[in-house]
């Protein structure tokens, strides 16, 4: 059976939603810093299948809270916000002060050393409790060492098992 051929258009449709995605966000975090009176830059990007925007300046860590908590609900805000706006739901990725991206390499060393602890033992290791970024970078890491993984438990307790290969 012959696949359906794809629509040349198709990508370039959504990647403009998804740079629609990111003006709507970083019109709302620009709004969000001026009420709060903080300096900073706004960067957009795509990455993939999501917006990606990215605020960097100085003294932002009252944006990211203790472990990120303050970023994840900046980040729910602004998804609301495109939602609203756009209509469609968000996968958008919200980062300040560069922390998700020094997170995401801190975590993919975690599933690594995870991973490759399991290879050595032969046992499964469940890790510390992760939001659900936190989680996707641990399983790519996990998949990428050759063994497998997955998320058990309520959030926001929600964790990493690492299983050995069968």
């Amino acid at each position: 059976m012959a696949e359906a051929p794809q629509k040349e258009d198709e990508a370039a449709v959504d990647v403009e939603a998804l740079e629609r995605e990111g003006d709507v966000a970083a019109d709302y975090i620009e709004g969000l810093l001026d009420i709060a009176d903080y300096d900073g830059d706004i960067d957009m990007d795509v990455e993939g299948d999501r917006a990606m925007v990215s605020v960097v300046g100085a003294t932002l860590d009252e944006l990211i809270g203790d472990n990120g908590e303050v970023l994840e609900a900046l980040q729910e805000l602004t998804r609301l916000a495109v939602h609203r706006s756009t209509g469609n739901r968000s996968r958008l990725m919200l980062d300040i002060g560069g922390f998700r991206d020094s997170r995401r390499r801190t975590l993919s060393r975690v599933g690594s050393d995870a991973a490759a602890e399991v290879k050595k033992t032969g046992r499964t290791k469940e890790l510390e409790p992760m939001s659900p970024f936190e989680r996707k970078v641990v399983h790519d890491a996990v998949a990428a060492a050759g063994l497998r993984s997955e998320s058990e438990g309520e959030e926001p307790d929600r964790y990493v098992v690492v299983h050995p290969a069968e």
